[in-house]
């Protein structure tokens, strides 16, 4: 918006409202007919030695009339020298030898003896830090003082009071260096009709700088933006400054609602309180401001309540800026008031980032004079409007992130000035035809997004079509284009930035495209069919963006030029080796993904140049060999994931040096040994998977000690051993702990209890946080997990050789959705108190020597899908009701004391004791017991001969044996013949 502000300033100062055209300056600049005075020439000669001048801007500064030289005015008719006007022509550029513009060095007194000087400009130029000279507190005659960004520096000299016949003040941001000024000397500066004090440190004068202001009658400009004020009072006992036709207090710290006094100053032309930190809803008496040509109240993010519908009453609007607040409610009456204007003068009008709904009305349509419209952000919901089409002057259209849809209306098409279109992140449906871009002739941005991946609007457009316009930016996501490559795009040869994503295209890519000879800034063909092989010849401009994810590409991986910045090639088919050159080619790459591919040999030495590197994924290759000893070279790296690969030997202790790393991912390879203790420097790290290796040795107390950030620790299918240390109690965010399938043996640490990580509700930063793929086993299968990996909270100790009993600790970590404990020799009894894990989804305490009750505690865990307590020795009877009533009898095999639904097994009485199928007199109990070594014996004579009854005389007697086998074999074939007959019936009926 900061272009919208500029063109308004412009309009002002063209209109008279800005100071040059309302201050009035007695002088006359044309054809002076006196020479000026000697003294006043030596006066500016010296001043002149003072400075310094690069750029020779005062080598006209010679020969006797110095009211002829450049910058310097005198009076026509007494030849005195009223005005300097030495402010910088060309700010923050360089003349055409390369030069600087600026001048610089010390101001020499002589100035004061240029008695009649009225007019001193010295703005824009760059002195270096010296302070603001005191002596110009002297020029009394002084009416016009410019001192803004010229780079002075300590306090502004008090004196400056002196100055009673100023009318013009603009020391905006003059210092290089912050000072906290106060405003004691602006009292005597009665007579000011412009003030310009932006960018200076003013806090010291924060509770009394209004007051101080109210003492200017005749002000008609202030300009305050960021000057530190916090202190904007709501009332005035009187309003002494009610001429003022344009107010800047932006960028400050005031913290109230909108101030009543406001709203006296009826001659308000200009209003700007954007980037405070207002708060209230919009007062209805805005629309007092019967003249007010722009209005912005923007980035105040608490100014909330419903739109107001009488600002719909200013008619001589042409800015509205009201984005980044909390706005409510519809904009349909405001709009349809603005339509009622005898003359619609709205130009910009930026309503994005709040809360706004309902549908855009018809009335959006009469405002024929709009140029700029942001509406981007709100929750506006259906279609836009037919009438779009008649804003003839509309030049930028953002719609983006609404809760809108349907058809995109053609009438778009008929907007021949529009030179952005941003309709991103709605739910459009329908065909995109060439009416939609028909007289689009200053085109230059389109963008159209969906909110989701499912694509619903197609473009169908005429291969042999030819656009009206020249693009630069295209951005088209989950749309339909395909299913060739649209050829429509054949024509712009001025693209830099080409996103056609997610957008159905396969096939290859034209080569026409790569003869377009394009300079790209970013390239995104992601998520479509594409195939073939991509090219070496694409040229990109500096710190490039190139996606190709998802594809069928294939052939070696591309090698572009040394511009690209960040390179994703993941999920196609490239193959053969990684490029040994890549570190030399592309030296400047931040983000390097190539995961998912066909990719084989070693990791390149070269990619240890990469040392602009944050991002390197190349997981999910066939890549083998060791990994390289190149990490010290690269201290920028946040993310590093090798894994699924067949990576062999042990972790470099190189990777130590990489502090910034925040994810390191090696699971799945072949590497082995024991860690490296320089890991422990990785102390930002917050993600370590380990998982599926070889390594062996202890579990490192100092992962505890020195990864305090750590979130996720999984070290499954491994060979580690010894005791879990309880340092890993000390990782409070920790919500995903893998230590299953290795060798650790020992208690369970108690002090697991204290991993808050698994008790806390997730915030708003946990929310956003990316923390990578994880795979895991819950609910009884293994799970790779992606993008709702932070919602995750899981304990796997399994399979391992830990004893003990179950810490009762554990059932305070509330917010556990895994619990995996199985395949361990961990005894006593299942902790009563288990039923306090409400949120655990999979609990699995198989294969142990749990013994005793299940906990009837477990009925209220209503979220538990998978149970697993099978091959334990728990008796008694089984809880009923709620999910318990749903788990299959497999989860209690091996507990031969259990009874109770789902077994078949009945319990006896209602504490679960087992029947015994005879009577309950304690002489026949013990009678039971007497027989029992009799039963035995019966059964082994019994076994005896039964066995050699029926084997002895096959063994014996040959006849018999004969026999018995010939039956066998004979039954045999007739089963195969039976199984050969079924067979062929079934495939002639097929």
């Amino acid at each position: 918006m900061c272009n919208v502000i500029t063109q308004f300033l412009s309009l002002l100062l063209l209109s008279g409202f800005l100071s040059q055209g309302t201050i009035k300056l007695s002088s006359c600049d044309a054809n002076q007919n006196m020479d000026c005075l000697e003294v006043e020439k030596e006066a500016l000669l010296k001043f002149k030695q003072g400075l310094t001048d690069p750029s020779g801007r005062l080598s006209s500064w010679v020969g006797e009339d110095c009211c002829k030289w450049r910058g310097v005015s005198c009076n026509n008719r007494t030849g005195r020298v009223i005005k300097l006007k030495l402010g910088n022509p060309f700010p923050n550029s360089l003349e055409g030898d390369g030069t600087a513009s600026e001048l610089g060095g010390e101001i020499n007194p002589s100035l004061l003896s240029l008695k009649y000087l009225n007019y001193l400009d010295l703005s824009m130029n760059n002195f270096g830090g010296m302070e603001i000279p005191k002596f110009i507190g002297s020029l009394g005659k002084l009416r016009y003082l410019n001192l803004s960004e010229a780079s002075f520096g300590g306090m502004i000299p008090p004196n400056i009071a002196n100055l009673s016949n100023l009318r013009y003040l603009d020391l905006n941001t003059y210092s290089i260096e912050p000072n906290k000024n106060g405003l004691e000397w602006l009292s005597g500066l009665s007579s000011l009709k412009y003030l310009n004090l932006g960018g200076i440190d003013l806090s010291e004068a924060a509770a009394y700088w209004l007051q101080t202001i109210n003492t200017l009658p005749s002000l008609l400009e202030l300009h305050m933006p960021n000057c530190q004020l916090s202190n904007l009072s709501l009332s005035l006992p009187f309003l002494n400054f009610t001429s003022l036709s344009i107010l800047d207090l932006s960028n400050n710290e005031f913290d109230s609602t909108v101030p009543h006094w406001l709203f006296n100053l009826s001659s308000l032309v200009y209003l700007d309180l954007n980037s405070n930190n207002l708060q209230g809803g919009l007062p209805d008496a805005f629309q007092n401001f019967t003249s007010l040509q722009l209005l912005d109240l923007s980035q105040n993010s608490n100014i909330e309540g419903e739109f107001p519908r009488t600002l719909g009453n200013l008619c001589y609007l042409r800015t509205l800026i009201l984005s980044v607040n909390k706005l409510s409610g519809e904009i349909t009456e405001f709009l349809d008031g603005l339509s009622t204007c005898s003359y619609s003068t709205l130009e910009n009008l930026d309503l994005g980032f709040n809360e706004l709904t309902g549908n855009l009305p018809d009335s959006l349509g009469h405002l024929k004079n709009l140029r700029y419209l942001q509406l981007g952000s709100n929750s506006f919901s259906g279609s836009i409007p037919e009438s779009i089409g008649r804003l003839s002057s509309l030049q930028e259209l953002y719609l983006s992130q609404n809760q809108m849809g349907g058809i995109i209306p053609d009438s778009l098409g008929q907007l021949s000035s529009l030179v952005v279109l941003e309709l991103n992140g709605n739910s459009w449906e329908g065909v995109i035809t060439e009416a939609h871009f028909a007289n689009l002739s200053s085109l230059k941005q389109l963008s159209i997004t969906r909110s989701s991946p499912n694509v619903s609007l197609v473009f169908n457009i005429s291969s042999d079509w030819a656009p009206p316009f020249k693009l630069t930016y295209i951005n088209l996501r989950s749309c339909q284009l395909g299913p060739k490559f649209p050829t429509w795009l054949r024509s712009q040869n001025e693209l830099t930035t080409v996103v056609l994503n997610n957008a159905r295209i396969s096939g290859t890519i034209p080569d026409w495209l790569w003869k377009l000879d394009l300079q790209l800034r970013e390239l995104d063909i992601a998520y479509n069919q594409l195939s073939g092989r991509v090219p070496n010849s694409l040229v990109f401009s500096y710190l490039a963006n190139v996606d190709l994810s998802s594809n069928l590409f294939d052939g070696p991986l591309p090698l572009w030029s040394s511009n690209v910045s960040t390179l994703y090639l993941r999920d196609n088919l490239f193959s053969g080796p990684i490029p040994q050159n890549i570190g030399q080619v592309m030296p400047i790459l931040t983000d390097l993904d190539i995961s998912r591919n066909s990719l084989n040999g070693s990791i390149p030495l070269s990619m240890g140049n990469l040392q602009a590197l944050i991002t390197l994924v190349i997981s999910n290759n066939n890549l083998s060999g060791e990994i390289p000893q190149f990490w010290n070279k690269m201290p920028s790296l946040y993310i590093v994931d090798m894994s699924n690969n067949s990576l062999s030997g042990t972790i470099p202790r190189s990777l130590g040096s990489l502090t910034a790393l925040r994810f390191l991912v090696l699971s799945d390879n072949n590497l082995s040994g024991e860690l490296p203790s320089q890991l422990q420097n990785c102390s930002a790290l917050e993600s370590l998977d380990l998982g599926d290796n070889k390594f062996s040795g202890n579990i490192p107390s100092w992962i505890g000690e020195s990864m305090s950030s750590l979130l996720i620790l999984a070290l499954r299918s491994n060979f580690f051993s010894g005791k879990i240390p309880s340092e890993i109690c000390a990782l409070s965010a920790l919500h995903i702990l893998d230590l299953s399938h290795n060798n650790v043996s020992g208690f369970i640490p108690p002090c697991f209890g204290n991993l808050s990580g698994f008790k806390s509700e997730l915030s708003d930063d946990d929310l956003a946080r990316y923390e990578g793929s994880l795979k895991l086993v819950a609910k009884g299968r293994a799970l790779e997990y992606y993008d709702i990996l932070y919602l995750v909270n899981s304990l796997d100790l399994s399979n391992n050789s830990l004893s003990g009993e179950i810490p009762i600790e554990l059932t305070s970590l509330l917010k556990l959705g895994t619990l995996n404990l199985s395949s361990n020799n961990l005894g006593g009894t299942i902790p009563e108190n288990i039923g306090n894990l409400q949120w655990l989804e999979t609990l699995d305490l198989s294969r142990n020597k749990l013994s005793g009750r299940i906990p009837m505690t477990m009925v209220s865990m209503t979220f538990l899908a998978h149970l697993n307590l099978a091959h334990n020795n728990l008796s008694g009877k089984i809880p009923t009701g709620n999910q318990f009533q749903t788990f299959d009898s497999s989860i209690y095999q091996g507990n031969l004391a259990l009874c109770g639904f789902p077994l078949t097994t009945e319990c006896h009485d209602n504490n679960g004791t087992i029947p015994t199928g005879k009577g309950e007199d304690k002489d026949d109990e013990e009678g039971d017991d007497s027989e029992l070594p009799w039963f035995f014996v019966s059964m082994g004579l019994g076994f005896i001969i039964g066995f050699w009854g029926v084997c002895g005389t096959l063994i014996i007697k040959n006849s018999w044996r004969y026999a018995y086998f010939r039956f066998v074999e004979k039954m045999k074939d007739r089963l195969l013949l039976a199984v050969a007959l079924n067979v062929a019936r079934r495939t002639r009926k097929v």
